[in-house]
């Protein structure tokens, strides 16, 4: 089935800035990163995906389509139900040597603050702007970058299965999520007024995600005082 003119822009603002790319993501793949240094990802990166389910529970309050409630509802339940994902992550912290005290308490690098805080400010907005920020922007790239990170974590770090499990999981349910959630958007982006924004949305989202990443590089690899 060939794609409408308007899923190819989404997806072109997509992978514009996608940061499977990232000096960040490159030192991983490389082997290049010390256990160190991966936890400290791990400890910002829990400041993303612990509120996660809540800014998808602030879109679900405001949203006018049963399906993509459903939707919504079925990612925050695989999110907080269960062995929730954030304890996968602090799992894997914990494997790098930092603790779950210390991942839950870690002051956020003004670069990760800048990528919550527009996911706070992008839940708030209209449906259609706020499922193109959080589900396309954001959501869809997660296979693309854990696709890259999760082998060389086993093959050149050396970590288990199940320390790394939260990787191999994200692989597989946002595939799913990223596919609905470009669906979503383009039943809800009927006018070009309602794609024009969605597809800025969608790069702003990129763009934070690359600047939240880089800030990590910053941080822990060139190690600039952010």
């Amino acid at each position: 089935m060939s794609k409408s003119p308007f899923r190819v822009e989404l997806e072109a603002a997509v992978s514009a800035r996608h940061s499977r790319l990232n000096p960040f993501t490159e030192k991983w793949v490389k082997g290049e990163l010390t256990r160190a240094q991966l936890g400290a990802w791990a400890a910002q990166h829990h400041q993303y995906v612990s509120q996660f389910p809540r800014w998808c529970a602030t879109v679900y309050g405001e949203c006018p389509d049963p399906d993509a409630r459903d939707f919504l509802l079925e990612n925050i339940i695989e999110e907080e139900s269960g062995t929730k994902h954030v304890d996968l992550l602090i799992r894997f912290a914990e494997a790098c040597g930092v603790s779950r005290a210390e991942v839950e308490s870690k002051r956020q690098l003004s670069t990760t603050r800048g990528l919550t805080a527009w996911c706070y400010e992008m839940s708030h907005r209209p449906f259609h702007v706020a499922a193109a920020g959080l589900l396309v922007g954001l959501e869809s790239q997660v296979p693309g970058i854990y696709q890259r990170n999760l082998p060389p974590l086993r093959t050149h770090y050396g970590f288990t299965d199940r320390e790394v499990e939260f990787f191999a999981i994200h692989i597989e349910a946002d595939e799913v999520h990223g596919e609905r959630g470009y669906q979503i958007v383009e039943r809800h982006c009927t006018t070009e007024a309602r794609q024009a924004e969605a597809v800025d949305a969608v790069r702003q989202a990129t763009e934070m995600r690359w600047q939240y990443m880089t800030g990590l590089y910053r941080a822990f690899v060139t190690k600039e005082d952010l």
